[in-house]
């Protein structure tokens, strides 16, 4: 995955449509139009393989539509460039992170040290416990 490719694939590709936001705003939320949604087909982000774009489907299949499109909205500000800034920033933040593979991890085996240590806690921890008994 190239970055910036990916970058200028969004840009370049996303529809951006706006609407009348809810929220803080006043009376301004009545006229203005500040709520921005993106659409962005999942064919049409560059620089991905297809095994990427399969991974993006599964990871994000809470924001994918019918039509195999990402759909994003945002109104958390009120200004609709800000919120188109936030969108778009969101949109391919949440691309990144679902494309991201975590390491395997290796499973290891506790050492001789760590095991005898925790042995002789263990006989601490018993002794500790003996010596609280009730002698009769």
């Amino acid at each position: 995955m190239n970055a910036r490719e990916l970058h200028e694939s969004i840009v370049n590709n996303t529809q951006v449509t706006f609407s009348r936001s809810g929220g803080k705003g006043g009376q301004n939320v009545n006229k203005v139009n500040t709520k921005v949604h993106l659409s962005l087909p999942i064919s049409f982000v560059g620089g991905l393989t297809d095994e990427e774009r399969e991974r993006l489907r599964l990871k994000l299949s809470a924001i994918i539509n019918g039509e195999d499109c990402i759909f994003l909205s945002v109104d958390d500000e009120r200004f609709q460039e800000i919120n188109r800034k936030i969108a778009f920033d969101r949109l391919e933040s949440r691309i990144v992170n679902a494309l991201y593979v975590p390491k395997k991890r290796k499973k290891t085996k506790p050492t001789k040290a760590s095991k005898e240590r925790k042995l002789k806690l263990k006989k601490i921890r018993s002794e500790i416990k003996k010596s609280r008994a009730k002698i009769f």
